[in-house]
């Protein structure tokens, strides 16, 4: 959606309390996600990247809805919802989860936030937990309350966005360890802030508790960031294909399940606490799996911009899967892909042709993620 005088989808998409200021500072698009308006387009997409990469940039993500789960019961409850071993999740900690069905389907794979004992928050990525978790809650006999709290987050991201932050909050906040948050105030405004981002780079993201506030944030931010060149940016394909991060609905939905994403790790059939979708990943896991995330390197003209459709694979003229995600990647100079390809054509140096736009081209199987595997760079 491009802009104009007014954003008009009308009262039912919802706009975040960054909006305006996003506008202000040169958001050109917009598209949907969780039901409001996320900025997708400051210019050009590769100096987006660039941005990222060799400085920082800050982005609008209050499209990541809180699921707040309060209550005695809420570490039980909480423990239901996902297949990942919860017991030694401390308080302060965050923790990327995957919610899944009864058929052992990923219905969200969010961060989740623990603010205390019994208080957390699942940081959604694009789906209607929020209704799932409370349907769930119906009939467990546990003592809950689950609702969507007044939380908007920002994402700052970047090799400078520690400089940034020990501008706002000073030295202290330079202990924060990777995946761990804190509460914290800034001129009165109250944030949690968590040592995480969609973005494989050192970054933060600032959860903003008062909704009324997030025009005087942003404008907070950017004033201490314009030092070390902070821009205003958005979440960037190149930089999350790279890193192997998926974008729910593109590499993974309600169809696909753990194994076939090689998140085995995410998921723990020992422990004593029954989870929604125990008994089908137990099924799943002993069976194997028909399908695999791989990476691809595309043999094709530099893409002008990510697929918008996803593009069937073939080997030797037979149907062996799709390609989910792809982009150009200016650093590694080569277009990129995250696939889900049948488990018998899933091998490493293997090569297969993808139905482009353009044409059939040819395409490699590879390692995934493309850059910086061990994710030294964030947790640095």
């Amino acid at each position: 959606m491009t802009q104009s005088d007014d954003f008009g989808f009308g009262t039912q998409i919802r706009k975040s309390p960054y909006f305006d200021a996003t506008v202000r500072w040169g958001a050109q698009a917009f598209s949907v996600y969780n039901h409001m308006y996320i900025p997708r387009d400051f210019g050009d997409p590769e100096q987006n990247f660039w941005n990222l990469v060799n400085d920082a940039i800050l982005c609008d993500v209050a499209v990541e809805r809180q699921v707040e789960i309060t209550g005695p019961d809420a570490a039980k409850f909480t423990q239901m919802l996902t297949p990942r071993d919860l017991s030694k999740m401390a308080v302060g900690q965050c923790k990327y989860i995957l919610i899944t069905n009864a058929d052992g389907g990923i219905l969200n794979d969010p961060i989740l936030l623990r603010l205390a004992e019994n208080h957390f928050w699942i940081s959604l990525a694009d789906s209607d937990i929020l209704l799932w978790a409370q349907g769930v809650a119906v009939h467990s006999g546990l003592d809950v309350t689950i609702r969507e709290p007044d939380v908007s987050p920002l994402q700052l991201q970047g090799p400078k966005s520690g400089d940034v932050m020990k501008a706002l909050f000073g030295e202290s906040i330079m202990d924060l360890k990777y995946y761990w948050l804190r509460a914290v105030e800034l001129d009165g405004i109250p944030l949690i802030v968590s040592r995480t981002g969609w973005s494989s780079e050192l970054g933060y993201e600032l959860y903003l508790q008062d909704g009324s506030r997030g025009d005087d944030l942003w404008e907070k931010i950017m004033a201490a960031g314009a030092p070390f060149g902070l821009k205003p940016g958005h979440t960037s394909s190149i930089r999350r294909i790279e890193g192997g991060m998926l974008s729910y609905h593109a590499d993974a939905d309600i169809n696909t399940n753990p194994y076939e994403l090689g998140f085995d790790r995410l998921v723990n059939l020992d422990i004593e606490a029954d989870f929604v979708g125990k008994a089908a990943l137990r099924r799943i896991r002993d069976q194997g799996v028909s399908r695999r995330q791989v990476g691809l390197i595309l043999h094709s003209e530099q893409l002008k911009g990510p697929n918008t459709t996803f593009w069937a694979i073939t080997h030797d003229g037979t149907r062996v899967g799709k390609v989910t995600s792809a982009v150009y990647s200016p650093r590694l100079e080569q277009n990129i892909a995250l696939a889900m390809v049948s488990s018998e054509h899933a091998t490493i140096g293997a090569t297969v042709e993808v139905a482009m736009p353009q044409g059939s081209v040819h395409a490699k199987i590879v390692e995934r993620p493309f850059f910086d595997p061990k994710k030294k760079i964030a947790a640095a």
